[in-house]
């Protein structure tokens, strides 16, 4: 015989190891099906208690579900309990003996005991498919006017799934619905007010389904809506009555009147008032009254709070009510639960992006979220209000709680405006020394956008970029680098001064650990050393030294410096050991071109050094070191005129490697010495205008709005035809076929011939048209990345100092008035050959749709990594989340065929948020294939994702097809 629970329970309590208790679980579960197969009635409601403890711990239980079916059949209301409460923890929607149960529930709701119907009533409420709604609905609707309040709230909150799974049935009750709000109980009103939210969020995504479908009838509201609008009266009415009602016992909270059913009523007001002006009018005056009488000091009072922000952020509420729940926020910023303080930050900045990315409230919101230059011109609006909370906010970020710091930094990015742009960029640099490493390049990309955005001046633009360089150089991203260098580079002579005295003060300070910082010091170095050679002196105006900008309060002056001090700095962190490779590739080119700016004032010894410096690398081991180091050593013997020899042709000619021919000690041409000092003269002036204006002529593109935005590479979307087979990967995951989700329709996007790589950006200008490269990946801000190197697959340029070693011999360029600066390329005397231009082959990146469930969609973004193995292949999945809430616990299943070899890397992360919210990334997954058969048989994948969305498990199966006949 069996144990009892209670003895069950001290058996495991009693084990010590947890293989002890696996083997006390393993003995009686055997026991417990022993008993199942032979029928032991007497038995069996003990049997599935025990199998409910088994589940709690975690224990496989799903032999005794049938148990469950036939207690739940007997008429024996202790043994139906317990059945029931098996049935709903060992069971799920998707199990097959559920059906098996629906008899069983429709002579439960017929069940003159009120606790079997109410029984019956929750198991529908939890457990019922679409089947079983359809067929047990009749039932559940006589209950909703029941005489007990008991069965009443029961019904209302199982009506609500079986409209869930079946959502054509609204209809039908939409009137009995607004009936039901004149019940007398709280209880009861409380599941109404939940059944008609429900009903009012299905209606608004079927309707949001047939105006996709039906492009010409989609406009308007829905008559469900409108039968519900009615009703907002009868709401307002009921939420004063709560307000005003004296103390009653029993739905006093913490000494306010049932918080529960004042929360439940104001979310389906924000669900009503949404986009509804009348009706958001109606309950103005109803929510200013909950947020100015509802006590704060005890958590139910902070919970209607809360919730009566979110609706007068969501209605069209006017700015005074607005104002109104921005102060009660700024309240909650000064309390000393962190809970509160973080839903506090997370409403301010939700709130703030919504009404900054919709674009459709009134003209003074609109123009306070986005101010010019800090003259607001509406002081009540909301954005107004939040600002004198700005110093709550900023304090937030010296918080222990990490949540609460980051909170706090999201919410600043939507305070800064051109009034405070200086102080609240002082403190993300502050933040900035104390934030974890893994955030701070994400902060230095924020904070240059906030600086191309609000900057007062260009002087305190480049301090700023500076200043983050010297704080956070090793973490930030190369495009912030490379816009510090465009800021530089664009600014007057003055200012190009003032950044490159500075930042060799900054590498003489630093440890060599940031490597933005090197980058863009010996970068200026190179360019604007000459400029270090003169005293520099700036006073700023009264007006900035009062103000005391970027913490530079007075004059600021730097002496001279002897060409060999600033070759000296330069060398020395190169020497450093923790000095990368890159460094040292900008530190050639940068002695290459102060060998050109110091010819006429440095002394011999220091020249000399440069040359050493120069071909210190022609033997080393890094081919990119080596080859600037030998092509910048054949440029300044070309400048010197020194003859350098290619090799022995015939028995008494030499060639020079430039192009001009003869033999013994000649000097280069004119020509090529001409051409070699422009090559090290400084970088042009860049014209961002110009570069995008030749960019878009020859991709093609349309662009919409006029001026394009300097800091943003577009690329032109061009179709290609979808592969076609199907591949049988049936019970890869298990369980039956699965249907195909529509993934053989490709959707592709390849990138334009437009989108060039960084060093050929100024051949637009400056030079005649060259051979195309391909593209790295655009940066998210910055007109484009000075110290990115082409790949090495490219046809490179002549002598391209910048580049890697040539994959195909060089192709001449033609003659030009002007040299590229930034090829470095050497112009080819006239009596050298003409050879073929070499273009190289442009990659393209196009995206497959994987699949699109319950608001989640799949797509995939295929690359070549390798030009030379056309077998690899890289699939970056994006996950976008089309819902309006957070979808959580994220994991894709991937199954190739055997032909296939395949590498997952984990998600970035498990959360996918809302897509299309400020500042919000995309969720992305990195696989790596590798097919083997190419050209004989396509790519394959058997998709398998779950997810939480909205509290509720989902899971989905999908064959994804779509790939590109012969390429992957």
């Amino acid at each position: 015989m069996s144990l009892k629970l209670r003895d069950l329970i001290r058996q495991v309590r009693a084990c010590k190891t947890a293989a002890e208790e696996r083997a006390v679980i393993a003995k009686e579960s055997a026991m417990i099906r022993t008993a199942i197969r032979e029928e032991q009635e007497q038995y069996r409601h003990r049997n599935v208690a025990k199998l409910l403890f088994m589940h709690m711990l975690g224990y496989p239980t799903h032999f005794g579900q049938l148990e469950c079916m036939k207690l739940i059949a007997s008429p024996h209301f202790p043994e139906k309990r317990i059945g029931y409460l098996g049935m709903l923890l060992l069971l799920s929607e998707q199990a097959d003996v559920l059906m098996l149960a629906t008899n069983s529930l429709k002579n439960d709701l017929h069940s003159s005991n009120r606790f079997v119907t109410g029984l019956a009533l929750c198991a529908i409420g939890n457990l019922a498919t679409a089947d079983m709604s359809r067929d047990l609905v009749p039932e559940v609707e006589k209950h909703l006017s029941n005489s007990k309040p008991y069965l009443r709230k029961k019904a209302c909150l199982a009506m609500a799934r079986c409209l869930t799974k079946c959502p054509d049935m609204i209809e039908d009750f939409s009137e009995r619905l607004v009936g039901l709000l004149n019940d007398k109980s709280h209880g009861v009103l409380i599941t109404v007010v939940q059944l008609m939210t429900r009903v009012l969020v299905i209606d608004r995504r079927e309707h949001a389904h047939d105006a996709r479908d039906h492009t010409d009838g989609g406009d308007g509201a829905s008559p469900l809506r409108a039968a519900f609008l009615k009703l907002v009266p009868a709401l307002v009415k009921l939420l004063r009555n709560l307000l005003s009602m004296g103390y009653s016992p029993d739905h006093d909270v913490g000494g306010i009147s049932d918080p529960f059913l004042q929360v439940q009523i104001l979310t389906l007001l924000r669900l009503l008032g949404a986009h509804d002006v009348a009706a958001s009018e109606e309950m103005n005056d109803v929510l200013a009254q909950v947020a100015t009488n509802t006590e704060t000091s005890k958590n139910a009072g902070n919970a209607i709070l809360y919730e009566c922000v979110q609706t007068i952020m969501a209605v069209e509420s006017d700015d005074g009510l607005r104002v109104l729940a921005v102060n009660i926020l700024g309240r909650f910023l000064l309390n000393r639960d962190n809970n509160i303080r973080y839903v506090a930050l997370n409403t301010l900045a939700r709130c703030i992006a919504d009404q900054s990315s919709n674009g459709v409230r009134e003209e003074a919101t609109a123009s306070s979220i986005e101010p010019t230059d800090g003259n607001t011109n509406n002081n009540n609006s909301a954005a107004s209000a939040l600002q004198r909370h700005r110093t709550t906010v900023v304090d937030c970020l010296k918080d222990p709680d990490i949540s609460i710091r980051q909170r706090a930094l999201e919410l600043i990015y939507h305070l800064v405006n051109g009034s405070n742009v200086e102080a609240l960029t002082a403190e993300l640099l502050n933040y900035l020394v104390l934030c974890p490493r893994e955030h701070r390049s994400d902060i230095c990309t924020r904070i240059l956008r906030v600086v191309d955005k609000y900057s007062p001046d260009d002087r305190w633009r480049v301090d700023t970029l500076i200043t983050m360089l010297t704080i956070a150089g090793r973490e930030c991203d190369p495009d912030v680098q490379s816009s510090t260098a465009v800021y530089i580079a664009r600014s007057q002579e003055d200012l190009r001064a003032y950044s490159t005295h500075k930042l060799l003060k900054a590498l003489r300070d630093d440890d060599g650990s940031q490597r933005g910082l090197l980058n863009v010091g010996i970068w200026c170095i190179g360019e604007y050393g000459d400029l270090l050679l003169k005293e520099y002196s700036y006073n700023p105006p009264p007006a900035a030294v009062e103000e005391g900008g970027n913490g530079e309060g007075g004059p600021v002056s730097f002496h001279a410096l002897e060409p060999s001090e600033v070759v000296g700095i330069v060398e020395s962190v190169t020497e450093r050991r923790s000095c990368p490779t890159e460094v040292k590739q900008r530190a050639l080119t940068c002695f290459a071109k102060l060998r050109e700016r110091y010819a006429d004032v440095a002394d011999a010894s220091t020249l000399e050094k440069l040359e050493t410096l120069v071909k210190k690398h022609e033997a080393s081991h890094s081919l990119e070191l080596q080859l600037r180091s030998c092509e910048y050593g054949a440029l300044l013997n070309a400048i010197k005129g020194v003859v350098v020899k290619r090799g022995n042709v015939a028995a008494t000619v030499e060639d020079d490697i430039f192009g001009g021919g003869g033999g013994g000690i000649e000097s280069a041409n004119e020509t090529v010495k001409a051409a070699a000092k422009e090559a090290l003269a400084r970088m042009p002036v860049v014209d961002i205008k110009l570069v995008q204006k030749k960019r878009e002529e020859r991709s093609g593109a349309i662009i919409e709005g006029g001026i394009m935005d300097p800091f943003d590479g577009g690329v032109a979307p061009a179709a290609a035809p979808a592969g076609d087979g199907l591949l049988d990967l049936e019970d890869i995951f298990g369980g039956g076929a699965t249907k195909q989700n529509g993934s053989s329709s490709l959707a592709v996007t390849a990138p334009a011939a437009a989108a060039q790589s960084d060093v050929d950006l100024l051949s637009d200008i400056f030079s005649a048209p060259v051979a195309q490269m391909p593209v790295p990946m655009a940066p998210v801000v910055g007109g484009f990345d000075i110290f990115s190197q082409p790949p090495p697959t490219a046809a490179p340029l002549v002598n391209n100092v910048f580049g890697g070693m040539p994959a195909a011999p060089p192709a001449p360029l033609m003659a030009s008035p002007i040299m590229d600066p930034f090829a470095v390329a050497i112009a080819p005397t006239p009596m050298q050959p003409q050879q073929p231009t070499i273009t190289a082959p442009t990659p393209t990146t196009i995206t497959v749709q994987g699949f699109s469930h319950q608001g989640l969609i799949v797509e995939f973004e295929c690359s070549k990594p390798d030009t030379w193995n056309k077998q690899n292949s890289l699939l970056v999945a994006k996950f976008i989340n089309t819902t309006d809430a957070p979808l959580y616990g994220l994991h894709l299943q991937v199954a190739v065929p055997k032909y296939v070899i395949m590498e997952m890397k984990p998600p970035t992360s498990t959360t996918v948020p809302v897509t299309g919210g400020s500042n919000t990334k995309h969720v992305t997954q990195t696989i790596s294939v590798t097919n083997t058969m190419l050209g004989t048989k396509n790519l394959m994948l058997k998709l398998k994702a779950s997810f939480t969305s909205k509290g509720t498990k989902v899971e989905h199966l999908a064959t994804c097809s779509g790939f590109p006949a012969g390429q992957y």
